[in-house]
């Protein structure tokens, strides 16, 4: 364990990296297996499970940039062409972030530029926003939503009906968010704002997830 400015760098279970939020108090990802929970509920459940050639994305909650290099990964192997739009209030600093993965595509997710389109490799286009999701509105359409703020514990606003009546209004018809919570308050709160939402297996040391979809 690393001591950072911001916190600790954790080394997983499945050897993969993440980082101890003091301010919260929280992990940003399981410490079964940050690039297996990541896989599982995101690129797995989210990025696999919605056709087409071409994809928007949201994250709510840039973080370590953990999901959108897995994203990258797999939108290269399926020759996709992605738009990933992330929202981070809280920023890692990129001294962290290299000492996360020293891959120099990951490093270059950090060190893209804020608040502008930059396009990391041909045909995915990685656009940072340095905001506050309670603030945030959308002027895009979104065919994807990664959910992956801190949890309901520690950020039970960013979990609220307004979030996800935005996020939902933002979002293309038959578009599909993906979250690693499945709290049965998170549940039936997407419910009302009108998602379907299903259950799904969760990654190891986790027994479900949630998808829902805006039929």
């Amino acid at each position: 364990m690393t001591d950072t400015t911001t916190g600790s760098i954790v080394i997983t279970a499945d050897g993969s990296k993440t980082l101890f939020c003091s301010r919260l108090g929280e992990h940003y990802h399981s410490l079964f297996g940050a690039e297996n929970e990541s896989n599982h509920v995101f690129v797995n459940a989210g990025f696999q499970a919605v056709g087409g050639d071409t994809l928007s994305i949201l994250e709510t909650g840039f973080g370590t940039g953990l999901n959108a290099w897995l994203t990258l990964q797999q939108a290269v192997k399926m020759f996709r062409s992605v738009y990933y739009e992330a929202i981070e209030l809280y920023p890692v600093e990129n001294e962290i972030a290299s000492n996360l993965n020293d891959n120099n595509l990951f490093r270059s997710l950090h060190a893209s530029q804020w608040e502008k389109p930059v396009e990391i490799v041909p045909g995915f286009v990685l656009h940072k926003r340095k905001s506050d999701l309670l603030d945030t509105y959308f002027t895009k359409k979104f065919d994807l939503v990664y959910f992956d703020a801190f949890s309901p514990a520690v950020q039970p606003e960013l979990w609220d009906i307004s979030i996800f009546t935005r996020i939902f209004e933002a979002m293309n018809p038959n578009a599909v968010l993906t979250t690693y919570c499945a709290k049965g308050e998170v549940r039936r709160t997407m419910q009302k704002v009108g998602f379907t939402v299903e259950r799904l297996n969760g990654p190891y040391g986790k027994r479900e997830i949630l998808r829902a979809k805006k039929v």
